[in-house]
């Protein structure tokens, strides 16, 4: 069985035992952003003993102290504000050994001109501080996403591409910056011979991570639980085109594993590939999944009654406070990991779709059944203890 499809959710799946970890390593990865949405799935899964590559020794690194839900996975965690060129290069050039680099972060900003100056400016950093110092680093992945296709926040699909997005399509005439953060890789790259790369352009991810902002299992968690807190029934925020028609996803772990796939196999050397699950959805039909692993009715969808959740949770903090103390949950604020405003972006209106045929004829042949991916991400949400 492929390591792809041994990994996906409903297979057996290994258990990463702390005595599994060998001791001598093929490969090293540094993860930038390892408490992110891939990150985490990145950090999990590059240990496995299953792991392409491997046997893989992982540095993480992320600007906060380490969380209490990612302390079981058998990484060396860095604390370091990349944003700070002189704390990235006094800490992550230490780590002589690393081959390859996941970068899987960014800033946001209130315009993409602002996006485009500081995801350069960390990423730029990183490069610096990994480039002239990493002896063995062989290859650096990218992960940007389907802005690439349709724009910015700002211009969204006012000038997007036609859909299903495939990768050969020309970069829109307007900022953006994962155009910045391929140009910068691109130049960078000539800078040391050997050295490859890959872009990863994920659509809207399932995954696990409270720091990440634009979490929407995460978020729609939080909501369901504060609506059964209240005796609310569970309301979708969004459109009739969204709530009928047919959306897709993509998973963090298959996500993850695209990323190791391509940083190992020769065939995925120096390109860039859209990574999305294999089929659709229809929210309506995860909205009821939703309301069923919380337990609370789901209303009828009504379009007259639109409504947005950034509205509606503006003032349920205290709320919040309250439910994470009685039923001991981690400590967190309903303003930090509630992201309403991503919610109500992605539920305004029909998703556009993407294509997987590059990945395919590549050699990537990763699938998630979406729906299981929802409730198995609901379940480690729940875990984790970050609702109950």
């Amino acid at each position: 069985m492929r390591w792809w499809w041994s990994r996906a959710i409903g297979a057996a799946k290994k258990k990463v035992e702390e005595d599994d970890v060998p001791q001598n390593c093929q490969s090293v990865a540094l993860i930038i952003g390892v408490t992110g949405i891939v990150g985490n799935s990145l950090a999990e899964i590059l240990p496995g003993t299953d792991t392409p590559g491997g046997p893989w020794k992982v540095y993480g690194v992320a600007r906060r102290p380490r969380p209490s839900w990612n302390v079981d996975y058998p990484i060396e965690y860095i604390q370091c504000d990349i944003s700070s060129p002189e704390e990235t290069q006094s800490k992550l050039t230490l780590l002589a050994d690393v081959t390859h680099v996941f970068y899987v972060t960014w800033a946001i900003r209130p315009t993409e001109l602002k996006m485009c100056e500081i995801n350069g400016k960390i990423f730029q950093n990183v490069l610096d501080a990994s480039i002239p110092n990493f002896p063995n680093l062989s290859h650096i992945c990218l992960q940007t996403g389907l802005k690439h296709y349709h724009g910015s926040f700002e211009m969204f699909e006012k000038i997007a591409h036609d859909t299903p997005y495939h990768e050969s399509l020309s970069r829109l005439p307007a900022p953006n910056f994962y155009y910045t953060l391929e140009d910068i890789l691109f130049e960078e790259v000539k800078k040391k011979e050997g050295l490859t790369w890959s872009i990863h352009r994920p659509g809207l991810i399932f995954g696990f991570s409270p720091y990440s902002i634009m979490n929407i299992i995460g978020t729609l968690c939080i909501y369901a639980t504060i609506c059964k807190h209240e005796g609310l029934p569970l309301r979708f925020p969004g459109s009739k085109s969204a709530w009928d028609g047919y959306s897709y996803c993509s998973d963090a772990d298959l996500t993850a594993e695209h990323q190791i796939w391509a940083s190992v196999d020769p065939n995925a050397k120096n390109e860039a590939f859209n990574i999305s699950n294999g089929d659709v959805f229809k929210w309506k039909h995860l909205w009821k999944v939703l309301a069923e692993e919380f337990q609370v009715e789901a209303e009828e969808f009504d379009e007259s009654k639109r409504w947005t959740l950034a509205e509606m949770m503006k003032d349920k903090g205290r709320i919040w406070k309250e439910i994470v103390k009685e039923n001991g949950l981690v400590e967190s604020k309903l303003e930090e990991i509630g992201g309403w405003w991503f919610v109500d972006l992605v539920l305004i209106g029909e998703c556009p779709l993407d294509t997987m045929n590059k990945s395919k004829e590549h050699g990537f042949l990763g699938f998630r059944n979406s729906k299981n991916a929802f409730i198995s991400w609901i379940n480690k949400i729940k875990t984790c203890k970050i609702v109950p």
